[in-house]
């Protein structure tokens, strides 16, 4: 089932990486919306609302910037 805003073609994943796609500042919000198989903008839309309502928001938004390993680089296919 594809909703629309959830990130293309992601099954929820074993390990939490930020993506190197349909990212909009770090892919945080990317990677917790592809580990958990949830809506990439609803997961957006709470995530800049726990920011403005609370300074606390931002400080945990930059540790998982840190601690949040980037995925790997894809290798490219050689067509015939």
């Amino acid at each position: 089932m594809n909703v629309a805003g959830a990130v293309p073609g992601a099954q929820p994943q074993s390990q939490m990486v930020r993506p190197r796609e349909n990212r909009m500042i770090a892919g945080v919000c990317a990677a917790f919306a592809m580990h958990y198989g949830w809506d990439l903008n609803l997961v957006r839309i709470i995530t800049a609302v726990i920011i403005i309502l609370t300074g606390v928001g931002a400080l945990a938004y930059i540790a998982a910037w840190v601690i949040i390993p980037e995925a790997p680089y894809g290798v490219p296919v050689k067509s015939a």
